[in-house]
């Protein structure tokens, strides 16, 4: 069973949430981030990444950045840019992309779930990149970008998120990106208990994204156990900021390839071992994404061709049968000769939300070869994750990106 508890959020004022709410700390690098507050003096960027608030000769990393955020967070919670809660409360986020919309929870997991397997991961994590939120969480003394879970669709949960939602929303925003933001405030105590025993009843929750924000999360929330040995397991600290997603809203983006050369062949050479290794056909149609799983697309050399993986060479086995399994198995690895796409500078890798106009840019600029993905699917991140495998890296992209900024759960109270 899974514990996602209410909880007592500090949030912005009304009439700033807008401005305040801000796309994840690691979508930006340090130039992106000082213009994005540069144009918006109030977004939480500047406390997400508070390097922004130093000359470029101040490490990103230096303790007084840490500091500077914890300084700036406090002091706009005193200023009464945000507000708390007298109470725990559950709240509804709902974000519309282009038409499409979907609806969390926003809540707190615990981080004995995570632990225990009940919240279930599907990606490795490293070190260096969880440091710099575990020192952020610990000495802000919250978390503020929450983590992104999903589960299997519950009727109970839906009932009672629609209901609410027939109210007047907290905040109602568009961010400059286009996304519409809405958020209502789950405070009726009936609708908070029958909340929380549902999710009770939940074995499986996921991490759909942000891997390394609960990994980071779960370190503070140990070290707060080891600072205080009477804990109860009730602490703040014990749990994380999350938004919980049903299974049926969420939608997947395709993760697309580019390779920066043919390893030693010219593209009629490549194109003839294409073709001994996939149904491959010329493809002329408006959109150049693949239609159906088992297909990928491939730019090369100005054309576009529909590539579809032979039924010999599919696989049965969760993380094997990903066709972004099968494209490193079949081609990649033993064709272009790319071991390890982690690290092989050779490869690199384009969200689908950018298009295939964007694959057909990097050919033109430093890349020899595009390959557009069919998206991982939900069911597929569940299987792998249920199997307690991993997925290859860069398999799934997800958007709209959850904004960091609207809910901080703080660990002290």
């Amino acid at each position: 069973m899974a514990e996602i508890r209410p909880f007592a959020c500090v949030r912005p004022c009304k009439e700033k949430a807008a401005k305040i709410a801000a796309l994840p700390y690691d979508v930006y690098n340090r130039k992106e981030a000082k213009e994005e507050v540069l144009r918006e003096p109030e977004s939480f960027l500047k406390i997400d990444r508070a390097e922004t608030q130093f000359d470029d000769s101040v490490d990103t990393y230096a303790p007084e950045v840490y500091q500077r955020a914890h300084d700036t967070l406090w002091n706009m919670i005193e200023k009464g840019d945000f507000i708390r809660d007298d109470k725990p409360c559950y709240y509804i986020y709902e974000l519309t992309m282009n038409g499409r919309t979907q609806t969390g929870i926003t809540a707190c997991a615990s981080i004995d779930d995570y632990e225990n397997n009940v919240i279930k991961k599907h990606e490795n994590t490293r070190a260096e990149k969880e440091q710099d939120r575990i020192c952020h969480v610990d000495i802000c003394d919250a978390q503020t970008g929450p983590i992104f879970l999903a589960y299997r669709d519950d009727d109970q949960i839906t009932a009672i998120v629609a209901k609410v939602k027939k109210q007047d929303p907290e905040y109602d925003f568009t961010s400059p990106d286009g996304v519409r933001h809405r958020v209502w405030v789950i405070a009726k105590t009936i609708d908070i208990s029958e909340i929380q025993k549902a999710f009770a009843g939940i074995n499986q929750i996921y991490i759909a994204d942000g891997h390394h924000r609960a990994a980071s999360a779960v370190k503070v929330g140990e070290k707060r156990r080891r600072e205080h040995p009477g804990y109860n397991g009730k602490e703040e600290f014990n749990f994380f900021l999350s938004v919980l997603f049903p299974e049926s809203e969420l939608k997947i983006l395709d993760y697309n390839r580019i390779v920066k050369d043919l390893n030693g062949m010219t593209e009629e050479e490549f194109l003839v071992k294409m073709q001994e290794l996939f149904d491959v056909s010329e493809l002329n149609e408006t959109d150049k994404h693949p239609q159906e799983k088992g297909t990928f697309s491939m730019y090369l050399k100005g054309q576009w061709y529909t590539c579809k993986i032979r039924p010999e060479d599919l696989n049965s086995d969760p993380v094997k049968g990903l066709d972004v399994s099968l494209l490193q198995d079949l081609l990649l690895q033993p064709v272009l000769g790319i071991t390890d796409p982690k690290t092989d500078p050779r490869i690199d890798f384009v969200g689908g939300i950018r298009g295939t106009k964007e694959l057909e840019k990097r050919c033109r600029e430093d890349a020899k070869v595009a390959f557009a993905m069919y998206p991982t699917s939900i069911g597929e991140l569940f299987s792998v994750a249920d199997a307690g495998l991993l997925m290859p890296p860069k398999s799934t992209w997800f958007e709209p990106k959850l904004r960091s900024g609207l809910f901080i759960h703080l660990l002290n109270e």
